[in-house]
């Protein structure tokens, strides 16, 4: 009887209950060993995973140590999030960049902004909000191929998440990145003004041999509920155009919203912090104040 094989590898895909594997001798389908499928801690894309293989059959028997994960996107170990936002068919809300910044931020991951279709609309005042924040911004068009080596050279060595509202042009501007890959696009209903979801779970592409870039599925407004929420006291720490604020208030415990001698908010009145980055801090200190500490042990 022939002997299970141990390897260590990375899941590329997961679906259904199924990870695709990917080890030295090559990708291997696998299923969860019992205690992952009924514990807490499930196998994500992105995972290293120890598995057996026998009788060309693989078992992830263990979830190696993560350096991060995220509720939504499903996704483990990433080195950098690519936020892609749009101008038109659909607009992306601030706010749905806001959230998922502050969440890659909470987790000290690197987050880089693609402003998609500009071929169809400047999206000047994306532009202008989050290069103003700080953030490093890319104008792009997949269509007319504008960004997309600049976005390349941001991904190398990396494994980078691609995410943003459905509709936006994440799978386009991979099929820019990667002719090869021929992935599926989505129409955007004129109407409504969304995307049909094409990429239904995350999944890892191999650029180059160090290079890695998950396309994760679409997310309108109400998605945002799923995701992870920082605690109010950090919340202030994952606006970078904050901190240049932060500790000249009258009050060292200020949360920034009715508190008399507040800098940020004088800054968010002023014009030097830009009006739709102080609201979105505001929702989510909202969200974030009915986190119950109890329920996150």
């Amino acid at each position: 009887m022939p002997m299970a094989q141990k390897q260590t590898g990375r899941i590329l895909r997961s679906l259904s209950g199924f990870y695709e594997v990917q080890t030295p001798e090559g990708m291997i389908t696998c299923r969860g060993r019992g205690h992952l499928r009924k514990g807490t801690e499930i196998p994500l894309t992105g995972d290293m995973v120890e598995i057996t293989v026998e009788r060309g059959k693989g078992m992830v028997e263990r979830i190696l140590p993560r350096k991060n994960r995220f509720i939504r996107p499903a996704v483990a170990n990433v080195d950098a999030l690519v936020i892609f936002a749009a101008n038109t068919n659909p607009v992306t809300e601030p706010f749905l960049i806001d959230r998922v910044a502050a969440i890659a931020s909470g987790q000290e991951v690197p987050v880089y902004i693609c402003v998609n279709k500009c071929d169809l609309d400047p999206a000047t005042d994306l532009l202008r909000i989050y290069r103003n924040a700080g953030f490093y911004v890319i104008r792009a068009s997949a269509e007319t191929g504008e960004g997309v080596e600049e976005l390349r050279s941001l991904l190398t060595g990396k494994l980078t998440a691609f995410t943003g509202n459905t509709g936006v042009g994440k799978s386009s501007m991979l099929n820019r990145l990667c002719p090869q890959l021929g992935l599926a696009t989505g129409e955007v209903s004129e109407k409504l003004g969304r995307g049909r979801h094409t990429t239904r779970h995350v999944e890892l592409y191999q650029l180059a041999d160090d290079t890695f870039v998950a396309d994760t599925p679409g997310f309108a407004s109400f998605d945002t509920e799923q995701m992870d929420v920082l605690l109010k006291e950090n919340l202030q720490y994952a606006f970078p155009d904050f901190e240049n604020y932060l500790g000249k208030c009258q009050f060292h415990d200020c949360s920034h919203r009715a508190e008399p001698g507040c800098a940020v908010r004088a800054a968010a009145e002023e014009g030097a912090i830009e009006k739709t980055r102080y609201d979105s801090y505001l929702r989510l200190y909202e969200k974030s104040s009915q986190i119950k500490l109890w329920e996150l042990k």
